[in-house]
């Protein structure tokens, strides 16, 4: 086996920009033996010119690790192989894994043998060989690990020689100005800090990240301004923890925010979602947070895990924070910021979780309704300290998620938003391949039937129906993309946010009937509110159409089909629907012959009788 050397910066600091993360921890690196030379495994394809291949890319886990691959991936693009999310073309499959829960790890286990079985070259990277490199599924495979990724064309291409390499020892953060393949062109994913500064008791995902590491906020604008100028429309904040960033190099997330917002284009076109965040580290500023979540350019939504609503628990997890701690930042949050929406986790059945913890949990859940709820099993995770603790029988700990997801589910979040006319900004493709997918100020996501180059570009829209995991809109007006940031002095204080200005004179920022999120000055206090909600009585055809019954039965239909798809694709369902909206299946066919058949019946019944009553005249 061999070994790359790690490179060294000469001058034995961190390059520009970037700072070197404190305290790394995890195993330490392995030692060569220099008695005895190392040995080669050789693979039983015969070498290629590298560069020439195609390389079959699989991510598991987080958005962290997804903009990790999409590194890797523009790397590899840059030398000359070709990129690919079909295992069947890739010469060489490279994997980036996710060590958080036992399913992610099991799936990975699965596409590795199914590679060796299939005797490809294999390239394992992410928090898995990084966390836990003695692994035996790792044996006779390539790894590199998460502070590598700017040398996976090295691994790769030794890798296609027929060696197998390990890559793990820390070093400097990645540049971020490494090439990349998005996997979404519109969406950049910017990773601002690896590690974080927890010590939970059911984390792996610390063994390999490490300790926090965060990139200089000049750094993350530099990267800001080029994604813009690649016509990026949405940037997504990324971390561990988001909101311990900056604590090791002396600044911390609201200057960060507050510089990355200056820099957003100001016709609002290109977008600002803040990463996941733990309660404590963000506790401190969060007014300064709610400030930036209000500007015009910056989603409403935040991702706050509380994963549990025992105080018990949550000392157990070493979570570093209370309910009530947890409640002041979903309180402090959903009071200066309108329309603002949180998600959630919740770990069901963690060693020593009573039937008065869970409880407690459940009704934390029923308090806040959550419009997004991430819920999962307790998972022991090797070399971790609750792998140690004593568990909760499966069949409880399976019982709790059931009965959790079914309290969630019945929650009806985006009830209130039918009719109402809102901005959204549409960056992907539904997976019905009909609708295409945006989101509101809030984040809700909304499907609408529309042509294709609208796609990286926002619209005022119409909320015609809802359903639990997304609505559904049509499309009004499409909204020029200007993109360019224009001289202050020749910006006039309502073109600088007009986000909060189009032709209805409703606030993007505002899905509710109340003051404008963004605050009057920036709106110039002229919105008239009662126009942003379009009621159902508007229109006069409706309401003709309504006391029509086939009108009735076309829309009812129409209303259930919409239900059952916008289900389907919130499950991420690929296959084709059996019902879009204004689609026809047999028993829609067969209920619509039948109201013609009888209403045909009931004219030649009438016509009868006329015809009778005239013939005993």
């Amino acid at each position: 086996m061999e070994d790359i050397e790690d490179l060294l910066v000469g001058s034995g600091g961190a390059p520009p920009g970037f700072r070197l993360p404190l305290n790394a921890v995890g195993v330490n690196p392995r030692k060569k033996n220099k008695a005895k030379p190392s040995k080669v495994s050789q693979m039983n394809d015969p070498p290629k010119i590298p560069g020439t291949q195609t390389i079959y890319v699989k991510t598991f886990g987080c958005s962290h690790n997804q903009s990790d691959s999409e590194y890797m991936a523009g790397q590899l693009s840059a030398f000359g192989y070709a990129i690919s999310d079909n295992p069947e073309e890739g010469d060489l499959w490279l994997i980036n894994t996710c060590t958080v829960k036992n399913p992610s790890q099991s799936a990975m286990n699965t596409l590795i043998t199914k590679c060796k079985s299939a005797k490809k070259p294999l390239v394992v990277a992410g928090c898995v060989p990084q966390g836990s490199r003695d692994l035996k599924e790792l044996e006779g495979v390539s790894i590199v690990g998460v502070q590598q990724i700017d040398r996976v064309v090295e691994v790769v291409e030794e890798t296609l020689k027929g060696h197998e390499v390990r890559l793990l020892n820390r070093k400097t953060l990645p540049s971020l100005d490494l090439p990349n393949v998005r996997k979404n062109k519109f969406v950049e994913i910017l990773p601002i800090n690896v590690g974080c500064l927890g010590a939970c008791t059911y984390c792996k995902t610390k063994h390999a990240r490490g300790h926090l590491g965060s990139y200089t906020v000049d750094s993350l604008v530099e990267r800001v301004k080029t994604v813009i100028a690649d016509g990026v429309r949405e940037i997504w904040l990324s971390s561990e923890d988001t909101g311990a960033y900056g604590r090791d190099i002396g600044v911390n997330l609201p200057i960060l925010l507050n510089a990355i917002v200056a820099e957003l284009p100001p016709d609002g076109s290109t977008m600002l979602r803040i990463g996941m965040t733990n309660p404590p580290f963000i506790l401190e500023h969060l007014k300064e947070i709610a400030a930036v979540l209000c500007h015009p350019c910056v989603y409403s939504f935040l991702h706050v895990p509380v994963q549990s609503g025992s105080d018990a628990v949550l000392t157990a997890m070493n979570r570093e924070y209370t309910v009530s701690e947890f409640r002041t930042v979903v309180d402090t949050l959903t009071e200066l910021v309108p329309g603002m929406q949180i998600a959630t986790d919740i770990i069901c059945g963690f060693p020593g979780e009573t039937d008065e913890d869970f409880s407690q949990t459940v009704n934390l859940i029923k308090e806040y309704k959550f419009s997004q709820v991430h819920i999962s099993q307790f998972y022991p995770r090797p070399g971790t300290p609750a792998a140690r603790m004593k568990k909760v029988p499966s069949t409880i700990v399976k019982n709790r998620s059931r009965e959790l997801t079914s309290v969630f589910e019945a929650f009806t979040p985006y009830n209130g938003m039918e009719g109402k006319v809102e901005r959204i900004w549409i960056t992907e493709i539904a997976t019905d391949g009909i609708h295409l997918v945006g989101h509101t100020k809030g984040y809700v996501q909304v499907l609408v039937v529309a042509a294709e180059t609208i796609l990286g570009t926002s619209a005022i829209v119409k909320i015609t129906s809802v359903g639990r995991w997304s609505v559904f809109g049509e499309v009004l007006e499409s909204l020029p993309q200007v993109n360019v940031k224009m001289a202050p002095d020749k910006v006039s204080n309502q073109e600088k946010h007009s986000p909060c200005s189009n032709q209805y004179e409703c606030c993007a920022c505002s899905k509710e009937p109340e003051p404008c999120s963004c605050g009057p000055d920036i709106c110039g206090g002229q919105i008239k509110l009662d126009k942003c909600t379009v009621s159902k009585n508007d229109s006069p055809m409706e309401n003709r159409a309504s006391k029509n019954p086939i009108h009735w039965f076309i829309r009812k239909r129409r209303n259930h089909a919409q239900k059952k798809l916008e289900n389907d694709i919130a499950l991420g369902l690929e296959n084709e629907q059996d019902w879009a909206p204004g689609g026809w299946g047999f028993v829609d066919r067969a209920l619509l012959v039948g109201i013609f058949v009888s209403f045909f019946m009931i004219v030649a019944v009438i016509m009868h009788l006329e015809f009778r009553t005239l013939l005993s005249k």
